[in-house]
């Protein structure tokens, strides 16, 4: 008898996926670019318009014993700032034209609720009893940012929202667990930084990690392929 040949069975390199996100990065590089500032603009304008003219006197947001537990972690500050990078990878790494639009929607509509929020119900963080003076980097953001807009905290419900879309994208590339691990990591220390910076108290990071879960799971469930379309047809 002869014996049954053998199946090669041809495995992706290690470094296989890559290649996926380069093939990503590469789709619609401009327009990505554009969408993401313009909406950034936006999103400041808007933002900063409400804590400038709040419609009532804000409400002073409780400290609570995480509060305490956290304290105030100055070297936290550039953690806290490495949000607007880590937001700006999601999109950047969508690689159909669906995806990427109806992921502006989604974290639109996320931005217009919260917004929303601010202004039905203008809220502030206590004060902190930091000389700021000594902090000179972190003196900057709290000149500009002040302590408005607290609850939910927008900076959380990002994290949150742009983490749950970067699992679906690195399952999707296949990539090594240690990704998604690092991916996570990355939104805890965001969410840290926010109360560890005292831009937040821990009430507003839980508002904001409901509000993230609260659009991430219809998002993912709207738009299930986020990487290249084999043909014209609905991604579902």
């Amino acid at each position: 008898m002869t014996p049954p040949k053998e199946e090669m069975l041809t495995r992706p390199a290690p470094t296989a996926w890559w290649s996926g996100v380069w093939r990503r990065l590469s789709y619609l590089t401009l327009l990505k670019a554009a969408g993401t500032t313009a909406f950034m603009w936006l999103f400041f304008w808007a933002y900063f318009s409400l804590l400038e003219h709040p419609q009532s006197r804000p409400f002073v947001m409780p400290r609570i014993w995480l509060d305490d537990w956290i304290g105030f972690r100055p070297w936290a500050y550039p953690i806290y700032l490495s949000l607007w990078v880590y937001v700006s990878l999601v999109p950047a790494l969508i690689g159909n034209f669906r995806a990427l639009a109806w992921f502006g929607v989604w974290v639109s509509a996320l931005c217009l609720v919260c917004l929303g929020m601010f202004w039905l119900w203008p809220t502030q963080t206590p004060p902190s009893g930091v000389d700021w003076s000594l902090y000179p980097g972190m003196a900057l953001i709290k000149g500009v940012d002040a302590a408005g807009n607290a609850c939910p905290s927008l900076h959380v419900a990002s994290a949150v929202f742009s983490a749950c879309w970067m699992q679906r994208i690195l399952r999707q590339l296949e990539s090594p667990a240690w990704t998604n691990a690092l991916n996570w990591v990355q939104c805890g220390a965001i969410v840290w930084s926010t109360i560890a910076t005292l831009q937040h108290v821990a009430l507003d990071a839980a508002a904001g990690i409901a509000m993230g879960l609260l659009f991430a799971v219809p998002s993912l469930a709207h738009i299930r392929q986020t990487g290249p379309l084999p043909h014209r047809s609905a991604d579902r």
